[in-house]
C-alpha cells in the first residue's frame, strides 16, 4: 500500500492553500532553501506568520502524511504524529505537492532506524555529493551499517549516506529509548541561541510548543503539538514539585486566562524555553517576571526509572 511522504528536509504544514506570500517561496519549494527563507524576512515578515495565522506548524524528511484531498498546488494533509484537538488523527493543514512523495516501499516501520542527533545534518548521496541538509529528529530507515558513514533509504526510492557522528541507530522504533527529565533539558540546551519561529518543529528555528513537543520526542515521548493540547495530558504536576524536564504552562490573565506559552523546567526557578518572534531560546530565572506570575500549571510527561 502506498504511503505519502515528505521529500524535503523541513515542510511548512500552512493554514490554507493560499496561506503563502510570494516572499515564502523558498519555503514552498522543492527544493528548499529554508535559511535563505528565514534570512529574507524582517520581524514584520516573520511576526505576520503568526498574526495572519499563516502557518500551522512542520513536518521532516521522511514524516508520513494522510492527504484528505487537494486544491490547485496543495495537498490538505494530517500530520499524523503531532496529536491535535484539531482532529482526532493528528495535525491538519496544508503542504505544497512537490514537498510530498507518494511511496510504495517505505520501510520505516519494519527495521533500523537513523535519527538525526545533531541540530542540522548533511545528507549524502551514495557517491558522496552532498545532498540536503536535515533537522534534528529526522528519522530514516537504515540499509546498511557502516563505520564513519550509515546507508538510508530516501523517499524517492534512493538511498543516500548519513555520518555516524550526526545519528543514533536503533533496531526500530520500538527500541527509542526513554530519557530523563534532565535528559529533556539536555537536549534542549543543544538549541540555546535558535531563533523563535512561528510553527517551528526544526533545527532552523521552533515555537514554543515546537520547542517542548521535539525536547520530549528526542527523549522517547510523542506528545500533543499545541500548548493548549500538552496541558491536558501527561501526568499533573503540583507547582511547588517541580523537577527538570517538567512541561510549564502560562495563561493570560496571570494565569487565570487562556494557556498562550509553554517551556521546559530547567531546575532552580529556571525556564527553558522559545520566547516569541524576535527572541532567541534561553533559559530564563522566572523570578519577578511576567512568566512567574502567568504560570498556571505543570506536566510531566517523562518517567522515572522503574514507572
Amino acid at each position: 500500500m502506498s504511503k505519502y511522504v515528505i521529500n524535503v528536509p523541513v515542510a511548512t504544514i500552512w493554514t490554507s492553500y493560499d496561506s503563502a506570500r510570494e516572499l515564502d517561496k523558498k519555503a514552498t519549494s522543492n527544493p528548499t532553501d529554508i535559511s535563505g527563507w528565514l534570512d529574507s524576512l524582517n520581524f514584520e515578515t516573520r511576526l505576520e506568520l503568526c498574526d495572519a495565522n499563516l502557518i500551522q506548524s512542520q513536518l521532516l524528511y521522511g514524516q508520513e502524511v494522510l492527504v484528505l484531498e487537494e486544491k490547485e498546488d496543495y495537498y490538505h494533509i494530517i500530520a499524523l504524529t503531532q496529536g491535535s484537538s484539531k482532529d482526532e488523527r493528528g495535525y491538519p493543514g496544508w503542504v505544497p505537492k512537490c514537498q510530498v512523495t507518494e511511496v510504495m516501499d517505505w520501510k520505516l516501520a519494519d527495521g533500523p532506524v537513523a535519527v538525526v542527533t545533531s541540530n542540522l545534518a548533511s545528507l549524502f548521496s551514495t557517491e558522496e555529493k552532498e545532498l540536503l541538509e536535515l533537522s534534528f529528529q529526522t528519522i530514516l530507515p537504515v540499509v546498511e551499517n557502516g563505520k564513519e558513514k550509515v546507508k538510508v533509504q530516501l523517499p524517492d526510492g534512493t538511498y543516500g549516506l548519513l555520518k555516524t557522528d550526526d545519528i543514533s541507530v536503533y533496531d526500530g522504533f520500538a527500541f527509542l529509548p526513554k530519557g530523563s527529565g534532565r535528559d529533556i533539558v539536555r537536549s534542549g540546551e543543544k538549541f540555546l541561541g535558535l531563533p523563535y519561529l512561528w510553527g517551528g518543529m526544526s533545527g532552523y528555528g521552533m515555537d514554543c510548543s515546537g520547542f517542548s513537543y521535539t525536547m520530549c520526542k528526542a527523549n522517547g515521548y510523542i506528545i500533543p503539538r499545541d500548548a493548549h493540547d500538552q496541558a491536558k495530558e501527561g501526568a499533573e504536576v503540583p507547582l511547588n514539585a517541580l523537577e527538570p524536564g517538567d512541561l510549564l504552562f502560562f495563561a493570560y490573565e496571570e494565569g487565570k486566562g487562556k494557556i498562550h506559552h509553554v517551556g521546559i523546567y530547567y531546575g532552580d526557578g529556571k525556564l527553558l524555553h522559545s520566547p516569541k518572534t524576535g527572541r532567541d531560546i534561553e533559559i530564563l530565572p522566572m523570578e519577578n517576571t511576567i512568566y512567574e506570575k502567568e504560570l498556571c500549571a505543570a506536566r510531566r510527561y517523562w518517567q522515572k526509572d522503574g514507572e
